[in-house]
């Protein structure tokens, strides 16, 4: 079996969830006034790459998009692990949805070059929406699968486990492949003494982080920036509320028949009675 030679892990810097984070006037996050973090769904597919380099050979090549700042989350990834980063990183891409977000990932990868497997995360906290990583697989005509848990490599063939509704299935996928991978994949493992000594080594000399990030534009991946952005983005966020109370209360039916579930629900719930009935 030829060995693998090139992973490509996509990353994303979020919001952290733990802070307030303001709200611009056309409904999207200020990025510029949260305070950020490294997508959580992210560290997954992290390791994820990092498992497939030790266990099956090959670089692992982190790739982001977000403005300058999103720096922080490929150090972070160094320090890891990953061998080497790129940032797309352009003032056009603001305000990009899914669609518009996987087509400018799609060229990066593209103007890369060659890669035996592409890992995401399975979504990310200030979306939710799970698209990114199918969309990017379409554009690229790869085969994919989606919630991976666990994974093997034979043959030139993804062996995975994947999470579907009330159980697992086992799948065989040809490589190359995209996978997204599931929060019940193994945990990020530590930072390594290496990867953390070699950043802080870049953080003193800007000059030489070159070589291990790469910053890139629109212009530079021949992306075209009317699919890019609030231009490329057909979704629209027509209205954001802020939600001033937040409680309730969760009350579980369980040990007894269907039956008298339903109707001790239907008893503490109010319900309109024409539903009732």
């Amino acid at each position: 079996m030829p060995g693998i030679q090139n992973i490509f892990v996509l990353i994303k810097q979020v919001p952290d969830q733990s802070a307030k984070a303001g709200i611009n006037p056309d409904g999207t996050i200020d990025r510029a006034k949260a305070k950020r973090m490294l997508n959580p769904f992210d560290r997954y597919a992290l390791q994820a790459a990092l498992h497939t380099k030790k266990n099956y050979g090959g670089k692992v090549t982190a790739i982001s998009m977000g403005p300058p700042a999103a720096v922080e989350v490929l150090l972070e990834a160094l320090e890891h692990g990953v061998d080497k980063c790129y940032l797309l990183s352009d003032k056009r891409l603001a305000a990009s949805d899914t669609l518009a977000t996987a087509y400018a990932l799609y060229k990066v990868i593209k103007y890369i070059g060659d890669f035996d497997l592409v890992f995401c995360g399975l979504q990310t906290t200030d979306g939710d929406t799970a698209q990114v990583g199918p969309q990017i697989a379409e554009r690229l005509h790869l085969p994919q699968v989606t919630y991976c848990e666990d994974f093997k490599i034979e043959e030139n063939k993804i062996i995975a486990k994947r999470v579907v509704e009330g159980g697992y299935e086992w799948v065989k996928m040809q490589i190359p492949g995209l996978i997204t991978v599931a929060n019940s994949y193994h945990p990020l493992e530590y930072k390594t003494l290496r990867g953390a000594r070699m950043v802080q080594h870049l953080l003193r000399n800007e000059a030489q982080r070159a070589n291990y990030i790469k910053t890139i534009t629109l212009d530079d991946i021949g992306a075209d920036p009317v699919k890019c952005g609030l231009k490329g983005s057909p979704t629209i966020v027509a209205r954001t509320d802020k939600v001033s109370e937040i409680g309730g209360s969760c009350v579980i039916h369980q040990g007894l028949p269907t039956e008298q579930m339903v109707l001790d629900l239907l008893r503490d719930t109010k319900i309109p009675e024409f539903i009732k009935s």
